[in-house]
């Protein structure tokens, strides 16, 4: 039998993560560095190598109930060779030092079992619902594997060169970074848009460090919690900042 096919053949390294292609990531266990993936994220996988359901503290179970931002994952332990993806979105490992990582969970594929991460709310002045009103602030010395629908465009951010994007378009950013979320409107009224542009909330970064951005606006946002009535045509509702928890954090330890 022969075929092109047969050209896409397993690539061969000695890297804990590496990319079998731009969409599948391939991930090394060696028997003693368990890995936390995204549960369902499985497509293959080489030797013995067992899946369990990662137990979630019922501080986590109220977290994600409340923000609708969470990790559901599984642990993979054991000694081999493992394939992960998830709807073809394309995958990028990422090392994540002490300065630590603030990423909405919906783009998580993967990471070390040593990482520790806990939820966080981005203060609103206005308080809204859904992509950039709760993320997740990952921290500690390893790799999370990242997903974004085509390729992403990596914006460096710097004392004197602020940043802004769409807050459906953001996937994560230096959790250095200062943040605000804001309303684009030509008015003090945030319940009109800007004319006929379709630019709504936006996510504003200022000091020293990088924002990774899609080119893809999620509409309704992945993971939001709608409202109901005119509130939640707006973005507004019971899980803005101002409405639930404005400044409180969720752990996982």
């Amino acid at each position: 039998m022969q075929s092109p096919l047969f050209g896409h053949t397993e690539h061969q390294t000695q890297e804990r993560y590496a990319l079998q292609n731009p969409q599948l990531l391939r991930v090394t266990l060696g028997g003693h560095d368990d890995l936390l993936a995204r549960k369902g994220s499985m497509v293959a996988y080489q030797g013995l190598i067992e899946f369990d359901g990662e137990y979630r503290t019922p501080g986590q179970r109220r977290a994600a109930a409340r923000t609708g931002e969470g990790l559901d994952l599984m642990r993979c332990s054991g000694q081999g060779t493992l394939f992960l993806a998830n709807l073809a979105q394309y995958v990028h490992v990422v090392e994540v030092d002490q300065e630590g990582l603030t990423v909405d969970s919906a783009y998580v594929l993967a990471l070390d079992s040593s990482l520790h991460w806990e939820t966080v709310a981005v203060d609103s002045q206005f308080g809204i619902s859904g992509t950039g009103a709760y993320n997740l602030h990952i921290t500690g010395r390893g790799k999370v594997a990242l997903m974004t629908s085509g390729k992403p465009l990596m914006l460096q951010v710097t004392p004197d060169r602020y940043v802004s994007a769409d807050a459906d378009a953001v996937v994560a950013w230096s959790a250095s970074l200062r943040v605000q979320m804001q309303a684009q409107t030509h008015s003090a009224g945030v319940f009109r848009r800007r004319g006929n542009t379709g630019e709504g909330w936006e996510l504003s970064f200022s000091g020293q460090g990088y924002a990774l951005v899609q080119p893809s606006e999620a509409l309704p946002p992945q993971n939001a919690a709608p409202g109901q009535g005119l509130a939640a045509q707006y973005g507004m509702g019971a899980h803005g900042a101002h409405g639930a928890n404005q400044g409180n954090i969720w752990t996982n330890r």
